[in-house]
Formats: C-alpha cells, sequence, structure tokens
C-alpha cells in the first residue's frame, strides 16, 4: 500500500489558511479580456512611473548573468549605506522586505512562541508567525488605526489573557502603516521599545512620508528596522529589500540565511537606482503630489470616506453601497483596487496612487458608477 505524503505533512501547516495575494497583471488581462495596456493597475502599490533608466541600461549591460551572486551582498550594502547613512555591518539585504520577516522569525521563533500583530495591517505578519507555529497574540487597532500602546502592554504582561501560553517575543509594526497609510508617533514607539521583546518596524513606504525612525536603531538594541526598493524606487518585481538590525544578530543572521538570497539582477538594478537619486525622489515627489491631488477629490465623492496618508495608496470606506460591488463596478471598466472585508475594514477599499491621467481615468469612473 502506498503512503500518503499529506498524511506526513506538519498539522499546523495543513490546517493553515493560505495567504491570497493579488492577481497577476496578465492573468488578470487575460480574464478580463483586455490587454495589459488596457488596464489601470491600482491595487498592489507598485510605482507607475517604473525603474530609473539607468536600471534598464544596467541590467542590458551586465555580463555575468552566468556567475551566482555575491552572498555578502559587498558592493550593495555599501550604496546602501552611503544612501541611508548606516554602517553596512548592520545592514542584511533580502529578496524582497518578505524575506527578512521570514528570516527574523527563524532566528527567534520555537513553535509556541508568542507574536504579537496590530491589524489592520500588512497580512504577511500573521501569515509569517502561522508558518513558524508562533502563537499569534492580536491586539487590534483603534478606529483611527492608530497603535493600541495600552493594548500591547496588557497582552505582553498578561499572556492568559492574550490567549497564549508563553510571552512574546516579537512585535511587528508598519508606518506607514499598509492599509490606512498612517504613521507611528516617536512617542508610542519608543514606549514599546521599553517592553521586554523584539520590535519589527516595517518602513516599506517611508521615502513617501519623509519621516523615518532609523535614528532609534542606535538607541535600541531590540529594534529591526526593514526598508525596500519595491515602492519608491519601482523595483517590485526584482524583490530587493534591506534591514537594519542590531550588531550582536548580525553573526546569527548571516548563519540563516540562504546563500544566494538576492539574485545579480536585483543587485545590479539597486546599483543603477541608487545612482540615480535626483530621477528616482522626482517621481516620488509625484506621486506625494498626486496623493494629495486624489485625497481631495475623492472627499468630493459622498459614498467615500478616504482616510489621510502618508504612504502612495489611500485607503476609503464606502458608505450607503457595496464596497465588493464597487471593486468589481471599476474592474468591468479596467480599473483595479483592492477591496477588504475584514475586522476594522469593513466596506473598505484601497486605492494606489497613480500618474495624473490615471487619477483622472479613476475619478471618472468613480462618478459614473
Amino acid at each position: 500500500m502506498r503512503s500518503d505524503p499529506t498524511s506526513l505533512i506538519r498539522p499546523d501547516i495543513a490546517e493553515m489558511p493560505e495567504y491570497t495575494p493579488i492577481l497577476p497583471f496578465d492573468v488578470l488581462s487575460r480574464r478580463l479580456g483586455r490587454g495589459p495596456q488596457e488596464l489601470l493597475k491600482l491595487d498592489g502599490n507598485e510605482n507607475p512611473y517604473g525603474p530609473s533608466p539607468k536600471v534598464y541600461q544596467g541590467l542590458a549591460d551586465y555580463p555575468l548573468y552566468h556567475i551566482y551572486p555575491d552572498p555578502a551582498h559587498t558592493l550593495l550594502r555599501e550604496a546602501i549605506e552611503g544612501y541611508i547613512g548606516v554602517e553596512r555591518e548592520r545592514i542584511l539585504c533580502g529578496a524582497g522586505s518578505d524575506e527578512l520577516l521570514d528570516l527574523t522569525m527563524r532566528l527567534f521563533l520555537r513553535p509556541g512562541d508568542g507574536v504579537i500583530n496590530c491589524p489592520p495591517t500588512f497580512g504577511m505578519y500573521a501569515f509569517d508567525a502561522g508558518l513558524h507555529g508562533a502563537e499569534l497574540i492580536t491586539v487590534q487597532r483603534k478606529k483611527d488605526f492608530t497603535v493600541d500602546v495600552e493594548g500591547i502592554i496588557q497582552a505582553l504582561h498578561d499572556p492568559p489573557h492574550a490567549g497564549c501560553a508563553k510571552l512574546a517575543k516579537l512585535l511587528f509594526l508598519n508606518s506607514p502603516n499598509n492599509p490606512d497609510g498612517g504613521l507611528i508617533a516617536e512617542e508610542a514607539l519608543r514606549r514599546l521599545l521599553d517592553l521586554e521583546l523584539v520590535v519589527v518596524l516595517d518602513e516599506a513606504y517611508a521615502e513617501f512620508s519623509g519621516t523615518s525612525h532609523m535614528g532609534l536603531t542606535r538607541e535600541y538594541q531590540n529594534l529591526i528596522l526593514l526598508r525596500t526598493f519595491s515602492k519608491w524606487a519601482g523595483l517590485a518585481g526584482l524583490r530587493v529589500g534591506y534591514g537594519i538590525f542590531p550588531g550582536p544578530l548580525m553573526p546569527h543572521l548571516w548563519k540563516i540565511k540562504q546563500p544566494y538570497n538576492v539574485n545579480v539582477a536585483g543587485q545590479v538594478a539597486v546599483l543603477a537606482s541608487l545612482a540615480d537619486l535626483d530621477y528616482l525622489w522626482g517621481n516620488v515627489q509625484r506621486l506625494i503630489a498626486e496623493r494629495e491631488r486624489l485625497f481631495a477629490e475623492l472627499q468630493t465623492i459622498e459614498y467615500l470616506h478616504p482616510y489621510p496618508s502618508q504612504a502612495n495608496f489611500i485607503l476609503c470606506r464606502v458608505m450607503g453601497r457595496d464596497a465588493r460591488e464597487l471593486k468589481l463596478a471599476l474592474e468591468g471598466d479596467g480599473i483595479l483596487i483592492r477591496y477588504f472585508h475584514k475586522p476594522g475594514l469593513e466596506d473598505c477599499v484601497r486605492i494606489s496612487v497613480g500618474r495624473p491621467d490615471q487619477t483622472d481615468a479613476l475619478l471618472d469612473a468613480l462618478w459614473r458608477v
């Protein structure tokens, strides 16, 4: 009798719900019967201006695709050091910041350890916690999406109340937070950093806010800060992120990192991007200006309540009509936005900031539907 391999799967993985990302562009194009050039993609928080022209040239000219990439990311970390002013010895690169989330959990967590998550927020924190067999301690954000500091303190000091037998080791935060675009106040962050746990602060959208808590990584040995090139530099498809880690953690992270985790195309693209900052910052400023215009226009649409954002997207609560039907109506026009219906995000849609012509097309459709 042949054995059933599924019977050997970890029980917690077998019962775990899968993460549901947005559908790939080409799949949506085929499903909707429209060419990619006919779709207005405002559902993934991508940069509509794309990479620097130097990226395309750098990728075309690179001669060593047949050679494995540098596992130490030497040139990459040197360039990032120049960009952020943090010594390269505390910088680790990953295949997107998603990989660094996974590495951080791998470093700290054993099955049953506690992880504090503050939804509504980026879904990968809860997903990765489940993947590592952690006990997820949920501290819901307040109605204005600010972090419930007192709730976190209570959850940390009263684990049975939080539904977890063990004290939490990790706290995950996002600033600007996805999906609402709000920032965490430094006073609140400092209070949380005074707790007996490691705080992982995801600043994937920091370049659009003009603010960062990077300076606190020199003050606190329990702060890990993650960044990415996916959003501001337009490299989402090449998957390169980086983290600033406390020095004592670095030797252990190097031990568990996959040797060739950042491919050569990604490394070439980042180096070319950091050599063309004026161009990229010009695009960032255009998106910030367009975000403010879009926010003002959305306020005039009676069935939408937009929330102020410091990222490259705007969350809207849909009132007096069905949010999913709104998403599908726009999709029928070839306009893609993100729909949410979960605790704290009932009847909500999230709209990525596009170019001015894309904003015009979106607004026209919102009035028509």
